[in-house]
């Protein structure tokens, strides 16, 4: 019998796949596994690669192999897809599992460990908190805007809905069945509040005892959340060779469909990871809407970007330019120096 090389292992709650095969890519086995079975079975196996889809669950798995002595390795589900011969089974996905992690170009996703994966949840569930404020606002403004009651957008004038809400003599023109709802919602609003304050002093707080989350807050428009998202939910900073490749990683450069020699760059691909560019985004947007109101430096890249270039485009742009530093401070360990960097 064949030594066995590689494993493709399809995961999932209860019923897991694993698909062994040799160095010249032929099948050894194909067995399906219980959540009970599974590390036992793999700690009979010679030490080999073991690879994953990058799914949920996947970076608890890859931590427990590598415990075995396992070279465990995490696919993004989009690279092993091209490898899943017509029908979906979970049979075919570890044999298409294994069979894209024994191609030599393959790329793979660092496996977190417990404390980087601690620290994203913290960013996680403020992230989740301010969607449900979101949602429960537009629902508080949108009943309210069946009874006559019409306020602007944002948070500032939600607070002077809440207080018309208050008076008796305002509330008195909604219907008795609807203000115990609108207390509700409103009382609930502010719990949410309380919520994401707190979760906003807890991640300054860890941003002050990080180096280097201390070290990212000093790129203009880089604030704690970023700082702490970034170091979170990133992989190690050795794995991007250049700049530019952590800035591809997050879905900031140019889309490319070139052909014939010719080049032809489109918008952004915002194939990346999308809690962090929409953090570098805003970071950049807040220095572009001050450049609005006070004035770029004179000369520099950011006033000739504004002069010809839409708000937005130039935002994203800045977004670019602020996650190739990003790379660069996390690189040299080095703070950032001046906003010049801006003019460049």
């Amino acid at each position: 019998m064949s030594q066995v090389t590689t494993i493709g292992l399809d995961i999932a709650k209860n019923v897991f796949h694993a698909h062994g095969a040799d160095e010249r890519g032929a099948m050894v086995f194909s067995r399906k596994l219980t959540r009970a079975k599974l590390l036992d079975f793999f700690a009979k196996q010679p030490t080999c690669v073991v690879a994953l889809e990058a799914c949920g669950g996947a970076h608890h798995w890859a931590r427990e192999l590598a415990a075995l002595g396992h070279d465990a390795r995490l696919i993004p589900p989009s690279y092993v897809k091209p490898f899943v011969k017509r029908n979906k089974s979970d049979a075919l996905d570890a044999e298409a599992i294994c069979e894209a992690a024994q191609r030599p170009g393959m790329r793979y996703v660092a496996v977190k460990c417990e404390e980087q994966q601690a620290a994203g949840l913290v960013f996680r569930t403020r992230d989740l908190m301010v969607r449900q404020r979101t949602q429960l606002i537009n629902a508080i403004r949108g009943h309210l805007s069946e009874y006559g009651w019409v306020a602007p957008r944002g948070t500032a004038h939600m607070a002077m809905l809440a207080d018309l809400l208050e008076e008796e003599a305002m509330a008195a023109t909604l219907p008795q069945a609807a203000r115990p709802m609108f207390k509700l919602m409103v009382e609930h609003l502010n719990e949410l509040e309380k919520r994401v304050a707190e979760l906003d002093r807890e991640i300054a707080r860890r941003a002050k005892e990080d180096e280097d989350a201390r070290r990212l807050m000093t790129i203009p428009g880089v604030g704690p959340i970023a700082a702490t998202a970034i170091l979170a939910l990133a992989p190690p900073i050795e794995t991007f060779r250049k700049s530019r490749d952590f800035a591809a990683w997050l879905g900031l450069t140019p889309r490319q469909h070139s052909t014939g020699g010719k080049q032809r760059l489109g918008s952004i691909s915002r194939m990346g990871e999308r809690s962090i560019r929409r953090l570098l985004i805003i970071g950049g947007s807040s220095i572009v809407r001050q450049a609005r109101r006070f004035g770029a430096p004179e000369g520099s890249w950011l006033e000739r970007m504004l002069a010809r270039k839409p708000r937005m485009l130039v935002s994203v742009a800045l977004a670019n330019k602020m996650a190739r530093m990003v790379w660069a401070l996390l690189t040299k360990r080095e703070d950032h120096r001046a906003p010049a960097a801006l003019a460049v």
